[in-house]
């Protein structure tokens, strides 16, 4: 194999894999990556076993080749290497790396050692949208999640396609947050819908797609695939249930808040600096029901509180949250004003847009706080 390509090129393909590569023990070829050329394209390709991408490449091939050599020595090279043009020669699984000023010379295995990169057999059925809408949507849910070994049906992100539309759900069992992508902004050939769960990693690395095309996915019982002209991604599916969790979604509200959402993410802010371990707040209406109480006390600290205007309709109440979990649902809306409700101190609460009934964020309230 004879390649030239050049250095931002091969430093941003390299670091594209470059979490899908691994540590393993009786592996050890898992933290190398695979080097060949493809389609007059430099293929970059990296596999934990579960996760696996491959990054397209340009340059000039003057002799098609594979390799496969270490991922981290090769990246440290390149980032700091000073010429942008890169000469790579491969002969007897050893790759020569070349530069104006600078050489040296890498030991490597045949590609017949690397582990095979998994194929979805039926690429007739496929999903087709636009990265930054999916990127959005993932985006939006995607912190309502928490690795689990316990349950880990509830570690990774429900895609639950029914033909007409596209939810994305995600949950750690204390919020939940569902989008929904309508028809229109996809085209699909799949006939019927189907749930899958994206493991939560794998979702990370379709956010950290750097292109605005579209990208095509598909899937078989086990495995999905998205896929443009630059990059695939394939990953195995989370094996089991998804909870049942339009069963806690609010049908009705005992109190409904207009609220300013820049006006509460600074209330919450503030008033999170006096929250006690389990990062708890408190949430009431004050007096006349036009503005809400957010207050927070701890022994060893003091205590604050912040009102915040609102027009507030139904019963008064007061709830405790956790901050955090609460302000992750906050930064998951575009638009300033939102609408807050919230069934009591132990049912479920809602956040959702004023116009755009596409996305909401549910928080379960803190217990006997």
């Amino acid at each position: 194999m004879k390649l030239i390509v050049l250095k931002n090129n091969l430093r941003d393909g390299l670091a594209a894999v470059q979490r899908a590569s691994a540590e393993n023990i009786s592996l050890p070829i898992l933290k190398n990556v695979l080097i060949k050329t493809f389609n007059n394209k430099i293929q970059l390709s990296a596999t934990n076993l579960e996760l696996a991408i491959t990054q397209f490449v340009s340059g000039k091939i003057i002799e098609d080749g594979s390799i496969t050599i270490p991922l981290e020595t090769l990246l440290t090279i390149t980032n700091n290497i000073a010429n942008d043009r890169i000469a790579i020669e491969v002969e007897n699984n050893t790759l020569h790396f070349k530069t104006d000023n600078y050489e040296a010379i890498i030991q490597g295995l045949p590609e017949e050692e690397f582990p095979i990169i998994p194929k979805i057999e039926n690429t007739k059925n496929y999903l087709q949208i636009n990265t930054v809408i999916l990127k959005t949507a993932v985006a939006k849910v995607i912190n309502a999640a928490q690795p689990s070994e316990i349950r880990p049906e509830i570690g990774g992100i429900l895609f639950d396609f029914q033909v007409t539309n596209f939810k994305l759900v995600a949950t750690d069992s204390f919020r939940l947050a569902e989008k929904t992508i309508q028809e229109k902004n996809f085209t699909c050939t799949f006939q019927r819908g189907f749930k899958i769960i994206i493991p939560l990693k794998t979702a990370q690395e379709v956010l950290r797609i750097n292109t605005g095309e579209e990208l095509t996915i598909c899937i078989d019982p086990n495995q999905i695939l998205f896929k443009n002209n630059d990059i695939e991604i394939i990953s195995r599916l989370i094996d089991g249930t998804y909870p049942d969790y339009e069963a806690i979604v609010p049908k009705s509200l005992e109190t409904e808040m207009l609220i300013e959402r820049e006006h509460l993410v600074n209330a919450v802010k503030l008033v999170s600096t006096f929250s006690g371990k389990v990062n708890d707040i408190k949430m009431k209406t004050a007096d006349g029901k036009k503005a809400v109480e957010v207050y927070s006390s701890n022994q060893y600290v003091g205590e604050n509180k912040y009102l915040v205007p609102a027009k507030i309709k139904g019963e008064a109440f007061e709830v405790s949250f956790n901050w955090r979990y609460l302000m992750d649902g906050l930064k998951n809306f575009d638009s300033n004003e939102l609408l807050f409700g919230v069934n009591g101190d132990v049912r479920p609460a809602v956040l959702k847009n004023t116009t755009d009934t596409s996305y909401f964020y549910i928080l379960m309230p803190i217990k006997g706080s």
